[in-house]
């Protein structure tokens, strides 16, 4: 998969394709049917998939404090869009200058003279442009006037509700791992890269793997059973805490840290992904390190116990 990163980068060679927009977080069943609908329009006009999506979000840019939390960061989501079979992402940087340009304009620069678009799909409530001023009646119309299709997608729904990020973010917050699996297509992972932390779970008996999770908020908190993917041929069990880590000290942002049964060897600096199967329970403060071991002790079991019977 190509990646295109800016409107300058765009090239002559890059005009002719069929695309579709958005911030896509989470890569969900909802999102791979609309690249599953773009691969039939790409085969049928034989030209390229393209999906256009921005860095940061816009709610992150607009404002950070209040922006939610991402269900996959940069990296993964690219990787989630190349496993969905598309050809070339073109990212857009969202700051000052995209923010501030008109709808009109942002469609001739990239819909148009950037890439030719030839069909375009998008819901009918997207917004764009300054203001949130563009929408799908301006994009019908600039279409019908420059040659490309617009499409409308439908909502993909699970039950009688739309498979949404929003929705997801809500399923994992309430510790409902089932339905986030059921609306993501496939379990909730983190991926990151392990990294020296302060080495104290190695002092009550529990050394941990700090994984970097790279966003300013995660949409997880608390203790869970998990897998790790990365180390070995299987995925390998352990007992994992996300938050502040209020027992020692606490820390400024989100922290996961994870505790690997039976294993031994230098993961430092290896690139992991950690499933979440079960959640256990919330994060608290406990009142000294020695309760705080207990706890992780009865935290290791009940993941053990969860992980055989459900491998």
């Amino acid at each position: 998969m190509r990646i295109i990163r800016g409107l300058h980068n765009l090239r002559p060679r890059d005009r002719g394709c069929v695309a579709t927009i958005g911030n896509f977080d989470g890569v969900h069943l909802g999102h791979r049917a609309i690249f599953q609908r773009l691969r039939e329009r790409g085969k049928a006009l034989g030209l390229p998939t393209t999906v256009i999506t921005f860095e940061p979000q816009a709610m992150e840019y607009f404002a950070p404090d209040a922006a939610p939390a991402r269900l996959t960061r940069l990296r993964e989501k690219l990787a989630a869009l190349a496993d969905c079979g598309i050809d070339q992402v073109v990212l857009l940087e969202f700051g000052p200058r995209l923010s501030q340009m008109g709808a009109r304009d942002f469609v001739r620069g990239l819909l148009i003279d950037g890439l030719a678009v030839r069909h375009l799909l998008v819901g009918d409530d997207f917004r764009f442009g300054r203001g949130r001023e563009g929408g799908y009646a301006l994009l019908e119309a600039v279409g019908r006037d420059h040659g490309f299709a617009v499409e409308d997608l439908h909502t993909v729904t699970h039950g009688e509700e739309r498979v949404s990020s929003t929705r997801i973010r809500e399923a994992l917050a309430r510790g409902d791992l089932d339905l986030a699996r059921h609306l993501l297509g496939r379990p909730y992972r983190i991926c990151g890269r392990v990294a020296h932390g302060d080495k104290r779970g190695r002092t009550i008996g529990f050394p941990t793997a700090n994984v970097d999770l790279h966003r300013r908020a995660s949409p997880l908190r608390g203790v869970y059973a998990v897998v790790l993917h990365g180390l070995a041929e299987h995925p390998w069990p352990g007992v994992a805490n996300i938050g502040f880590r209020p027992t020692v000290g606490g820390a400024r942002r989100h922290l996961l840290e994870v505790h690997l049964f039976d294993f031994a060897g230098e993961i430092y600096g290896r690139h992991v992904q950690v499933e979440f199967r079960l959640k256990l329970r919330e994060e608290r403060k406990f009142a000294s390190f020695e309760e705080l071991r207990v706890q992780i002790d009865r935290d290791a079991a009940a993941a053990r116990d969860y992980l055989r019977a459900h491998p």
